[in-house]
């Protein structure tokens, strides 16, 4: 399929930084910026930012492109209504990428290879207070398995060690350690190539598992063919499109070099540990390249990082998913990323049968490992709001009963509770009202209430009559701005007994009643000892 023409301006990162100014979510820092200011200025900004002069080189350089709702969003070219359905929709269509010639790629605009190679001149930079070197966090690894021939696609950072050779980190259990680990085995190199400035989408094709060749991933979260280009010192087919491209191998010594400490994903460092040596054969870059930068592990600041937002959004979509095929009427999935990018999730729901909630609960602990704590909620509490789940929690939660723990489940590496251990334990919080009692009084939240509309009826008597209601709904019926004859007129129906009262407070018409007295109609919560 060589030959076909790509739109290679649609999904390079200069033109989503474009669509990300025009939706006014970057700040722009004109004023030359030193490297070593970098970390602190991206982590005290809510907005991407978009740096024209980073570093001596004075190149240009956007952080946290991904770093909020609102640009992945963007990026889907979605709604938040449909960002859901969309994700999981571009994941369920799958799409091809199409090797295009090296003179066509705009990658390749600029070759840099043999001993013409410098790292040094490219922006690493400091990123958290005791990592181990000056990094580059935003690279995406492409690599083939020598054995099966399969591509594989996957996330890693590069700490600068010389203008040659960089470390990394593939210590997590993942598809590329074990690729590598069996190359080291065989004392092979492996060769691999990272791609620098991308499209958040290609990020989500990065962190997807997928069966057959991952590389196609980039289409398919893309939504269309995706353009790829041949290495210039490797095999590796990767995005033409992309900014900067750095080329080169594993060298076969395996595990040989400390790399770290770094600031991970969850917001505390991971600790320093051995690992491969990337050696880079060449550099290609466009004309005019953009660098891209990810604010990475930043524990005051979690819920901004591009990893963590990137993460909630599946988490959420994969959750709504799962929900849909277990309960009936699910209402809203919330990820939390400020407890570790994915570990907390709240849930609402409408339930219809008993131990709908749990079942919820357990079936996402079961499909999700990366879930530590659910949350489940009536369909009345918006989970976006603490102010709403904190009531929530502290007026339908009862420890002893409501709380659900599991052991013996699968973990995340990264997470720090677990001790090195790789199963542990899970918590759901049922904050869901006791089942087919939701409707009573007390149950019901208490709000004041906003009067208006025409008066339906003359009389508090004819308003009683078409059933019962509660007495503000009464002074509403009959169009009152007052409310105080209404309090009279019940008064006056009780002294003739034809006033009654149910158990959650509605007032009736009824016959019988002792004059003088509230009649009780059907059973009350308790025994006033007084009734019809």
């Amino acid at each position: 399929m060589q030959g076909k023409e790509f739109d290679f301006e649609k999904f390079r990162l200069r033109t989503f930084v474009d669509k990300l100014i025009a939706l006014d979510e970057v700040e722009i820092r004109n004023e030359p910026t030193a490297l070593t200011d970098l970390s602190s200025i991206i982590e005290n900004t809510s907005k991407a930012v978009l740096f024209k002069q980073a570093g001596p080189e004075k190149v240009e350089m956007i952080a946290k492109a991904a770093g909020s709702r609102k640009r992945l969003i963007a990026a889907l070219d979605s709604t938040p209504e449909k960002v859901y359905e969309d994700f999981l929709n571009r994941n369920a269509t799958p799409k091809k990428a199409v090797e295009v010639p090296s003179d066509e790629a705009p990658v390749h605009a600029i070759k840099i290879t043999g001993k013409d190679v410098d790292l040094t001149k490219l922006p690493f930079h400091p990123q958290h207070e005791f990592d181990g070197s000056c990094y580059i966090s935003s690279g995406i690894d492409y690599v083939i398995d020598p054995v099966t021939g399969r591509s594989n696609v996957g996330s890693r950072r590069l700490s600068l060690r010389n203008r040659y050779q960089t470390g990394t980190n593939i210590t997590a259990p993942s598809d590329l350690k074990r690729i590598y680990e069996a190359c080291a085995k065989r004392k092979e190199r492996l060769p691999v190539t990272f791609t620098i400035g991308t499209n958040p989408l290609d990020f989500f094709a990065a962190t997807t598992r997928a069966q057959g060749e991952e590389y196609h991933m980039v289409a398919t979260m893309r939504g269309e063919e995706a353009p790829m280009v041949k290495s210039l010192t490797n095999n590796i087919l990767v995005p033409a499109d992309a900014e900067i491209i750095l080329e080169g191998y594993f060298d076969e010594r395996g595990y040989c070099e400390p790399e770290g400490p770094f600031g991970e994903y969850m917001g505390y460092y991971g600790t320093i540990h051995m690992d491969p040596i990337f050696t880079c054969t060449a550099i290609t870059m466009r004309k005019d390249v953009m660098y891209q930068t990810l604010q990475h592990g930043t524990a005051f600041k979690l819920h901004e990082t591009d990893a963590a937002c990137m993460t909630a959004l599946r988490v959420e979509a994969t959750a709504m998913r799962i929900l849909k095929n277990v309960v009936r009427e699910p209402v809203a999935v919330y990820s939390r990323s400020v407890s570790g990018g994915s570990g907390t999730l709240r849930i609402s729901l409408k339930q219809h049968i008993h131990g709908e909630a749990r079942n919820a609960m357990l079936a996402l602990f079961g499909a999700m490992r990366q879930i530590k704590t659910i949350y489940a909620f009536d369909e009345d509490i918006d989970i976006r709001n603490d102010v709403q789940v904190e009531w929530a929690l502290g007026t339908r939660f009862q420890a002893d009963q409501d709380m659900v723990t599991v052991t013996g489940m699968m973990g995340m590496p990264m997470d720090p509770s677990l001790e090195g251990r790789r199963t542990g334990a899970k918590v759901g919080f049922d904050c869901t009202k006791p089942f087919g009692r939701g409707n009573e009084i007390i149950f019901t939240r208490c709000a004041a209430k906003v009067f208006g509309g025409p008066a339906r009826f003359q009389t508090v008597e004819q308003a009683l009559e078409a059933g019962p209601l509660y007495y503000s709904h009464v002074v509403e019926a009959i169009g009152s701005t007052d409310g105080r004859e209404v309090a009279a007129e019940i008064d006056r129906l009780r002294d003739e007994g034809r006033i009654g009262r149910d158990k959650d407070g509605r007032y009736h018409l009824v016959t019988g009643a002792k004059p003088g007295y509230t009649g009780q109609v059907g059973e009350w919560y308790h025994d006033p000892n007084h009734g019809i």
